[in-house]
């Protein structure tokens, strides 16, 4: 198995990981220099999306021999942590794409040829167009495979095709004639692939969730995968891809705010010091923000390790021969720490977000409410990646595993079986598309019988 998919954790991977923030450091702070000015003139990110293709940072994930740079998952969440700093919008638009990575990574033993692995190597983008239009969460997918054709071929219509704008790609959820779940991708050339920047939130204006058409598009035979097929982190790794953004959303308002006080050169009458920057209360405001901004990037942290830590002990796993994918009881069990850390994280960032989004404020003037300064982006991407999970549901699975030893995975409890679209209607979010595929019956475990828990 390669070093990306077990998670390394020498000496190496933290130096590759310090590698690849000065690789990527200067095209993100040129990314964060455009964020308020495309931010006003509703520019879509195409070109800093292609910057970064053609840096490599959509295959950071994949060995140095197939062109990436060895990063673990964990390594990538903290990379991703920098970019939303930068641009809340980026670390989301790629979400589809980091965790199509993630299951052609695990799928992939022995080092064996692999064409998406290739692709993604010389720099494709993939998006994902899964979620539709519903009045039943989580019912199945209205959208249909036919292998009846030659080609084989996808028709539906999807809505929060997050990233596909821009992709060279795009993984599609479809049922098969006989019912069965694929997921397939296709070229977002072809003609049958129509694309509408509808997405129409308060925040993450940019990361190109909206409507997918897809008419009778061609799918070619390597191009289709079994809906059970993913890897059995899948849950986590969206998680916090969205986590790193709200996180990366804090430093951002951090770095803003402090770049606006040192900009200021009249204070208040009522002023504790000529210069804003030199006024204890100013400076004190800054100080919180600043807080708030280094709690969130700890517990992105702290989840990103978990998730390394779980992922080493499935390759061990897989190494002394066991299958250790989704629905395996010992890798659940494996991944319940990075989970349990995962949901902690949702809430710390999302506290610490808000309150960095909004007490900026308090340190300048006037002047930071002028739709010019862009400030109130923050605290608007923040909002919309916080809707994306409910903190109450979170807390509560957090309760739950902590007081009863209850699996934390938000699926295990679903047993009933999902209605059909033709009686009422499809998938209603894009969390509940992306986790739908996810195994509903996982080994329940307390946290004090987990041998990585013990003291």
């Amino acid at each position: 198995m390669s070093a990306a998919v077990q998670g390394l954790t020498a000496t190496d991977q933290t130096d590759r990981l310090a590698v690849a923030r000065e690789r990527f450091g200067p095209l993100f702070a040129e990314i964060a220099a455009g964020a308020a000015r495309r931010e006003a003139a509703r520019e879509l990110p195409f070109d800093e999306v292609r910057r970064l293709a053609a840096a490599g940072f959509g295959a950071v994930r994949l060995d140095e021999a197939d062109g990436g740079s060895g990063l673990t998952a964990g390594e990538l969440v903290e990379l991703l942590v920098d970019l939303g700093a930068a641009d809340a919008n980026l670390p989301q638009l790629w979400r589809n794409h980091i965790a199509f990575v993630e299951d052609r990574l695990w799928h992939r033993e022995g080092g064996e040829d692999d064409i998406w692995i290739d692709r993604i190597g010389a720099g494709a983008v993939i998006g994902g167009a899964w979620s539709e239009r519903a009045t039943v969460p989580g019912a199945r997918s209205g959208t249909r495979f036919d292998e009846s054709t030659r080609p084989s071929t996808v028709r539906g219509t999807k809505y929060y095709s997050t990233g596909s704008l821009y992709a060279d790609w795009i993984t599609v959820t479809a049922k098969t004639a006989d019912g069965g779940d694929v997921l397939v991708v296709v070229d977002a050339a072809e003609p049958g692939v129509v694309r509408h920047d509808d997405w129409g939130g308060i925040g993450q204006r940019f990361t190109a969730s909206g409507t997918t058409e897809l008419h009778d598009v061609p799918v070619a035979d390597e191009a289709v995968f079994p809906e059970g097929g993913r890897s059995p982190h899948q849950e986590t790794i969206y998680q916090l891809v969205l986590v790193a953004a709200v996180a990366g959303v804090a430093i951002g308002a951090r770095d803003d705010g402090a770049a606006a006080v040192r900009a200021r050169v009249r204070n208040y009458p009522q002023g504790l010091a000529p210069l804003p920057r030199e006024d204890a209360i100013v400076q004190e405001a800054i100080g919180g923000v600043a807080a708030a901004a280094a709690a969130a990037r700890a517990v992105v942290v702290h989840a990103a390790r978990e998730l390394d830590a779980g992922l080493r002990a499935l390759g061990e796993l897989r190494a002394g021969g066991a299958d250790a994918g989704p629905g395996d009881e010992r890798s659940s069990a494996l991944l319940h720490p990075a989970a349990v850390a995962t949901y902690e994280a949702q809430i710390v960032t999302a506290d610490a977000a808000l309150r960095a989004s909004t007490e900026l404020f308090d340190a300048l003037g006037s002047s930071a409410v002028e739709q010019a300064a862009g400030l109130d982006r923050h605290w608007r991407n923040a909002r919309t990646l916080i809707s994306h999970n409910p903190r109450g549901y979170k807390a509560r699975l957090l309760g739950d595993w902590y007081v009863n030893g209850a699996d934390p995975d938000p699926w295990a409890a679903r047993h009933e079986p999902l209605p059909d679209p033709a009686e009422h209607g499809t998938a209603a979010s894009e969390d509940a598309s992306a986790g739908s595929a996810i195994d509903t019956e996982r080994h329940v475990t307390s946290p004090i019988d987990d041998p990585r828990l013990r003291l």
